[in-house]
């Protein structure tokens, strides 16, 4: 079986943030990017051809497979209608911090969220630095 398609590329993360056309959205990709930058001490990568900007690397198997792909520990990637934030947690166990969040949608491993005021960043940070300690490597 062929490995994932979405895979680390050399594009440029500034020049992609800087070509989002709604306003709004461009300034919460810049913030997002400061934050994550921040708090993993990592260069942002993009990912994929769906444009996903990914911050350090890890090694994992898939259930009942061979094969180890490598993955971003944290990520986002600006959405035409939401901000997509990728966490390696289970954001399901995290309701001590999900409560306090905001105005949010998520699932196992990813945050949903339409702006960034929309979330106590403080909140946020919080479960990135989870994530970051959850599988980095």
């Amino acid at each position: 079986m062929a490995g994932l398609a979405t895979q680390q590329t050399n594009q440029s993360v500034t020049k992609y943030i800087d070509s989002i056309e709604n306003e709004s959205k461009r300034k919460d990709a810049q913030e997002l990017l400061d934050i994550m930058r921040e708090l993993t001490g990592s260069e942002a990568k993009i990912w994929g051809d769906n444009f996903i900007i990914g911050f350090g690397k890890y090694r994992y198997k898939r259930k009942g497979r061979k094969e180890e792909f490598e993955w971003f520990n944290v990520g986002f990637a600006p959405r035409k209608t939401k901000l997509t934030i990728y966490l390696t947690l289970d954001i399901n166990q995290q309701t001590d911090l999900t409560d306090k969040l905001g105005k949010c949608k998520w699932g196992k491993g990813c945050l949903h969220i339409n702006k960034l005021a929309d979330v106590d960043l403080e909140v946020l940070k919080q479960l990135i630095e989870k994530s970051r300690e959850a599988k980095w490597h």
